[in-house]
């Protein structure tokens, strides 16, 4: 079952999440199978992206979805994955051309320097009129070299937008998508889980710089293979680490798709009743397939006016005499 574990090291200003997405990253591909599925190195980046996701979600106190979308001129035009306050996740790509074996981050996305890696917060209780926040980063480092993996992206995202000494481990294959995080925080103990930036630290923490250094030690098998217990052991075992109940099943990260009949007929309507009516004098219907779950929702000339017609003026439900 997918987990998430987190912990703080005893009086140092470092804290720590592990992600184990296993059912969750499995259901997720095995709904976009009937569609053909992603390429190998798409799957990994989705993998990544997703279990990025998870941790990145859960180091912040946020009551709305948190999307972390790359996007560029490569073969893989967009890439996203959306995870909920209570940690229910989806991702999808769009893949244009071919993708090589192998191909890492500059080649799937960013073959022109255009690409875009941006996280957005997006409330669940939004104003109208309210825009969600938006922060955007290049995919590539201060000197303009061009980053090949995600989490060099995201880390360097956290230290230019939040001020934050961040290291990031990423895995993900077809059964497995994981990921360590360790985080600097400004304050040591039980503090660490709050409060304001220390930008003087950046950098210079030499309580996070060793355990970042042990972090990075870990191989992309071992954190594909392994149970949490087995790489938190070996990786801190000289270090004293404060783990919480991890989170799983009802509470921990999984795969869920808000896709609805209803959200798409929202879709549809936005579209405008012209161009739906040429769609279903054209084809007979309108059909759309959610990007995120392969669901298909299929709607007739019936379905549409349906669409199209206010509550106010629809007849009332057929009843049936007993």
């Amino acid at each position: 079952m997918s987990e998430l574990h987190k912990f703080l090291f005893e009086g140092l200003p470092v804290r720590g999440m592990l992600v184990r997405l296993t059912d969750a990253w499995v259901d997720l591909l095995r709904r976009r199978e009937a569609s053909g599925g992603y390429p190998v190195p798409v799957r990994e980046l989705l993998g990544e992206m997703a279990a990025a996701g998870v941790l990145m979600q859960s180091s912040i106190k946020f009551n709305g979805a948190l999307v972390l979308q790359i996007s560029g001129d490569g073969p893989v035009r967009l890439a996203v994955a959306e995870v909920q306050p209570d940690l229910a996740l989806r991702a999808t790509a769009t893949v244009v051309a071919e993708v090589a074996a192998g191909a890492r981050l500059e080649a799937l996305v960013n073959t022109g320097g255009q690409g875009r890696c941006a996280i957005i917060l997006d409330p669940l209780d939004r104003q109208p009129g309210q825009q969600p926040y938006q922060g955007v980063v290049p995919l590539h480092g201060d000197q303009r070299e061009p980053l090949q993996r995600l989490s060099e992206v995201l880390e360097h995202y956290m230290l230019q937008s939040e001020q934050l000494d961040t290291r990031l481990v990423l895995a993900a294959d077809d059964r497995v998508a994981a990921g360590l995080l360790i985080q600097r925080m400004p304050v040591e103990g039980v503090g660490n889980l709050g409060a304001a930036r220390n930008e003087d630290e950046i950098g210079l923490n030499e309580d996070f710089n060793r355990i970042a250094h042990l972090a990075a030690t870990l191989t992309r098998e071992e954190l594909l293979t392994l149970d949490a217990d087995t790489v938190l052991r070996r990786l801190f075992w000289e270090e004293s680490v404060r783990r919480f109940e991890p989170q799983s099943g009802d509470t921990g990260p999984r795969f869920a798709c808000r896709c609805s009949r209803e959200r798409v007929a929202g879709m549809l309507q936005g579209l405008g009743r012209e161009e739906i009516d040429g769609l279903i004098a054209e084809r007979g219907s309108a059909e759309v397939a959610c990007e995120f779950c392969g669901a298909q929702y299929r709607f007739d000339a019936v379905d549409i006016g349906e669409v199209f017609t206010p509550p106010r003026d629809q007849p009332p439900a057929p009843m049936s005499v007993q």
